[in-house]
């Protein structure tokens, strides 16, 4: 069975990208070449940013417009409403966009939604499983 999972996902910039998403917090490294490994959570997943004429290579696919439509919505968990607020601001500063200002959700939940510098999306949530509901 597999050992590792990387999501491989295309960027115009690398350089730019990496710097956006250390800006973040997150670990992002180039040791491979011309792209750059981003590390996430304590599990370690790893997107791997890849400029967009190598994704291509890979995918022998045209690349989603993003400025169109969403392929992925990407999503990582806050151990605080604060985290949640803190990770919206940094990607706004960033040059992210917000497209889901922070704000509580289904009465257990709270997130905000961002966009990368390619307009891939981005869901930060906040999760009180004390407020959950009880199936």
């Amino acid at each position: 069975m597999a050992k590792q999972f990387w999501i491989n996902l295309p960027v115009k910039d690398v350089a730019k990208s990496k710097e956006f998403f250390t800006k973040l917090g997150f670990t992002c490294s180039t040791k491979h070449g011309n792209f750059a490994e981003l590390i996430i959570g304590d599990n370690n997943v790893q997107v791997m940013l890849f400029p967009e004429s190598t994704f291509m290579n890979f995918t022998s696919n045209e690349i989603t417009d993003t400025a169109k439509s969403t392929e992925v919505l990407f999503s990582i968990d806050a151990e605080s409403r604060e985290e949640v607020d803190e990770m919206a601001r940094k990607a706004e500063d960033a040059g992210g966009t917000i497209f889901g200002k922070p704000g509580e959700s289904q009465e257990w939940m709270y997130g905000c939604g961002f966009a990368d510098l390619d307009g891939h999306r981005w869901n930060v949530l906040y999760m009180d499983m004390d407020k959950m509901p009880k199936a």
